[in-house]
């Protein structure tokens, strides 16, 4: 019989990154549970895969909200149900939370969760081809890159009416 001395269910973004932690240095067995299979669906491995991996059951869980009173029906919500979690089918977008949510939580009563108190935890997660840096971290176990391709010519038709309603755009949406 298998013994562990740790058992965390999902194997999500925190799952992972917890057994990894919990189990790094060999002293504790962790058992990972994750209800869907492995990544190797071709499109959790590519941007346009995004469009593919909502619309799939046997990656993602296809919820939906209870009905919304702004939009006056239920919303869809994906989630993953792969290794990886909702990580795995977000388009391989990488993009933290709202400093102001941090703060937020900070001032609600919650000690060492401002933004400054979390940043060090994101930047040593990073290897970020940016190098290090006050929002960056470089040498950490996830890769993080900007896009490197030509925008479809939507994406720029929509950064372009962006601009012409004042809004421009940001060279790093992780940063200052």
């Amino acid at each position: 019989m298998n013994q562990f001395d740790y058992i965390i269910v999902g194997a999500g973004s925190a799952g992972c990154v917890l057994a990894n932690r919990l189990s790094a240095d060999g002293r504790h067995r962790v058992l990972l549970l994750e209800a869907g299979p492995r990544d190797r669906s071709p499109w959790i491995h590519v941007p346009i895969g995004y469009g593919i991996t909502h619309n799939d059951p046997s990656v993602n869980w296809m919820y939906t909200t209870e009905p919304d009173g702004g939009l006056g029906r239920p919303a869809f919500w994906p989630r993953g149900k792969v290794l990886g979690g909702s990580s795995a089918i977000n388009a391989m977008v990488y993009m933290r939370g709202h400093p102001g949510d941090f703060d937020d939580w900070a001032a609600a009563g919650n000690p060492g969760w401002s933004f400054r108190e979390v940043l060090p935890y994101f930047t040593r997660s990073e290897d970020n081809v940016r190098g290090a840096c006050e929002y960056h971290g470089a040498g950490g176990p996830m890769h993080v890159s900007d896009i490197t391709e030509h925008a479809h010519p939507l994406c720029r038709n929509f950064l372009d009416a962006c601009a012409a309603a004042g809004y421009g755009p940001t060279p790093d949406f992780n940063g200052a």
